[in-house]
């Protein structure tokens, strides 16, 4: 990625705290919305209720897919929209893991309204490793990333 493209990709992440979310449900694709927050890792933060379909179908199935957006608006044809997509795996980040003081931090950090949730027994945090990368920063500009290409296009300005 030059280094315009790398930009534009982090300014996506930093100014977009939802994605959608990509799940396995009943053998079936599914999808729905999470906020979400980056570790310097690369790894995607989410916090969700088990009462959600989504948690369930990532523990039975911890291979997810997210897409980042940027907003359409009429001066911008839908074609052209910046977009992220992102593939890895699921894993939860209970809170007696190294980790887990980090991503409650970042988690809060980018959506502070979302403190109250951590005292709701059935939300949890799960930390995904993105596997792979599709970054569209616009018409006809497109490009793979492997999981090491996309955590050096963040650099340390995680989301």
């Amino acid at each position: 990625m030059n280094a315009e493209q790398t930009e534009a990709l982090r300014h996506l992440l930093a100014s977009q705290p939802v994605a959608a979310l990509a799940t396995l449900h009943r053998g079936d694709p599914a999808v729905s919305m999470v906020p979400y927050a980056l570790l310097p890792d690369g790894r995607v933060i989410i916090h969700v209720s088990a009462l959600a379909t989504h948690t369930a179908d990532m523990k039975a199935h911890p291979a997810v897919a997210l897409m980042v957006t940027s907003p359409a608006t009429p001066e911008v044809s839908p074609l052209a929209l910046p977009r992220l997509s992102m593939r890895g795996q699921a894993a939860p980040c209970p809170p007696d893991a190294p980790e887990h003081a980090d991503a409650r931090a970042a988690y809060l950090a980018r959506l502070p309204d979302a403190e109250p949730l951590f005292s709701f027994a059935d939300f949890s945090l799960l930390l995904i490793t993105v596997d792979s990368a599709r970054w569209v920063g616009g018409f006809a500009q497109a490009q793979s990333l492997t999981g090491r290409q996309f955590v050096a296009a963040l650099g340390t300005a995680g989301a």
